[in-house]
């Protein structure tokens, strides 16, 4: 199943894509996709509907996350060896783990707004990981079965507040706007190889990330065993495992950031696109 959400914040309707990738109401059916309509029974529950028994949204509008509720926003970072070079920062050994904060959260083509005094704003398109089922200390055999399913995530994030601003990552990822999610999710099913997914991501029409899972240093049932080691992973938590080479603060001879009036466009294989426009620091874009 695609699932997905969509109107103007604070008035989102859940929905499921059909077959011929037509948007189907489904809040007759339940009032919202949250957390925990992402457990086993809740999608089983979902399964069992016919899509064309529900009347078709001709005009979806607005694309909002995917579901609500959600309660971790968990990032790897460096987890592909060509990124860890064009950062000039060595191949982790273990995971690196860091967070972004929920209020990140935005649809997928939501504005994306820079942060007052920005100047080093980049872009990162990553593989999410939503996770169904409790999860601690699980092993990597039975990883894959806490997963609810996939969505394309863009890891917006600024590279001085990161870096340069001292101690850890937070400052630079955690900024509004800076976690667009979606357009669905779709469910594991569907997605037989997670390590088997092409990625990409293009600013103004050009490409600069082309990747694929394929080049993870640690695997999707690595990361959900790894990092359920460290906290429990419950329904609706959100990993998000790394991005390919090509980011901006990589770019040869000097570093490319992102301005206002930049259109990112990004996808990942089966996992449907986003398209963001970046604007300069407006908090009416935030908050409505």
């Amino acid at each position: 199943m695609k699932l997905l959400r969509h109107g103007p914040k604070g008035q989102e309707k859940p929905a499921m894509l059909d077959a011929q990738g037509q948007v189907r109401d489904l809040s007759e059916v339940i009032a919202d996709l949250r957390a925990e309509t992402l457990t086993p029974e809740g999608l089983n529950r979902l399964r069992a509907i016919d899509p064309t028994s529900l009347p078709v949204v001709a005009q979806p509008g607005r694309i909002a996350p995917p579901w609500s509720g959600m309660g971790k926003f968990v990032c790897v970072g460096l987890n592909y060896a060509d990124h860890a070079a064009e950062s000039n920062l060595p191949v982790p050994t273990e995971p690196v783990l860091f967070t972004k904060h929920t209020s990140t959260v935005v649809g997928c083509n939501d504005p994306v707004v820079l942060p007052q005094g920005s100047v080093k704003t980049d872009w990162e398109v990553e593989l999410g990981v939503v996770i169904g089922r409790k999860a601690r200390y699980v092993g990597e055999a039975e990883a894959l079965a806490h997963v609810a399913g996939y969505c394309v995530v863009n890891d917006v994030s600024e590279r001085e507040y990161q870096l340069e601003r001292g101690g850890t990552w937070d400052k630079g990822k955690g900024c509004d706007t800076f976690g667009p999610v979606g357009p669905w999710l779709v469910t594991a099913d569907e997605v037989p190889d997670p390590q088997q997914l092409s990625m990409w991501l293009e600013v103004n029409g050009q490409r600069r990330q082309n990747g694929s899972t394929r080049t993870m240093v640690f695997g999707v049932a690595q990361l959900v065993s790894y990092i359920s080691r460290f906290m429990t992973l419950h329904p609706g938590d959100l990993i998000s495992t790394g991005t390919p080479p090509g980011v901006g603060m990589g770019h040869k001879p000097q570093p490319l950031f992102l301005k206002p009036g930049d259109k990112m466009r990004l996808g990942i294989e089966g996992l449907g696109e986003q398209n963001q426009t970046v604007y300069a620091w407006d908090p009416a874009l935030i908050d409505n």
